[in-house]
């Protein structure tokens, strides 16, 4: 979640509130962008810290990105044409022709992903699993990776049900009202396709009430959440602590000391 004002006026982050509801933002853009401001970071004789729980990102940065065609908005409305006609399952079997490598990885509710497949295969002419690998460069520092994982799943569930109550209590719903009716937003937005705004813009197309909203959204939640873990614990030089023990934030803070030999 954003951190609020009270936490931003105290450590200033950046790249928060760079991008508009209705724009793109890629993997790649913010590898581009992470990378001048920790250059301006670390040229002030300061270490850069990077704080977030999407793995695609972290790995993009970590690794480098293949160099990949950039999104054709063209492209794109012609597959969620497709998907609205036929369906995802079907576009993911469709996948499934053209790259078996790539289709083997998602599933067949993965939209964002089949449509990105999808469109890099229409744009090259070739499945994206052949040209992943090639372009990539090394990220340009040495990285210190502090994995925060909880040790009960019970009370991982907990926490994720309380903080979804807590947005909806503090105007989930008509935060996404204003911004459809700011932006004119369309389901198909990677925005508007992230856990929790996607449940309230369906709530607000009708397709059920508030209570189900509140039930998907928890679900959702905790398949993000659990898909994020999995990624983290297949990750290599990650040092992991508990993040529900009393006493994380000192283990964490001796260790970066021990690293940087504080």
């Amino acid at each position: 979640a954003k951190p609020d004002a009270a936490i931003l006026e105290r450590a200033p982050h950046r790249l928060i509130d760079i991008r508009d509801p209705d724009q793109s933002y890629s993997a790649a853009q913010f590898r581009d962008d992470a990378l001048r401001e920790m250059a301006e970071i670390s040229g002030r004789g300061k270490i850069p810290l990077l704080v977030g729980g999407t793995m695609l990102y972290f790995k993009a940065l970590a690794e480098g990105l293949s160099a990949l065609p950039q999104a054709e908005p063209t492209v794109r409305a012609e597959i969620d044409a497709k998907a609205r006609q036929w369906g995802w399952s079907a576009l993911h079997a469709e996948l499934t022709r053209l790259d078996p490598i790539t289709a083997a990885r998602l599933q067949p509710t993965d939209a964002q992903r089949i449509q990105r497949a999808l469109e890099v295969c229409l744009l090259t002419g070739e499945p994206m699993s052949a040209q992943q690998g090639s372009g990539k460069s090394a990220l340009p520092y040495e990285v210190a990776a502090i994995g925060l994982e909880p040790s009960n799943r019970l009370i991982l569930h907990e926490r994720i049900a309380a903080r979804f109550d807590a947005m909806l209590s503090n105007g989930l719903v008509a935060e996404v009202r204003a911004l459809r009716e700011q932006f004119n937003l369309s389901p198909a937005l990677p925005s508007m396709r992230c856990v929790g705004y996607r449940q309230v813009g369906q709530h607000l197309d009708g397709e059920f009430d508030v209570e189900t909203l509140r039930e998907k959204g928890i679900a959702a939640t905790r398949q993000l959440a659990k898909r994020q873990l999995t990624w983290l614990r297949a990750t290599p030089k990650v040092d992991r602590f508990d993040c529900l023990a009393e006493d994380v934030s000192v283990g964490v803070l001796n260790h970066l000391r021990r690293i940087l030999e504080l």
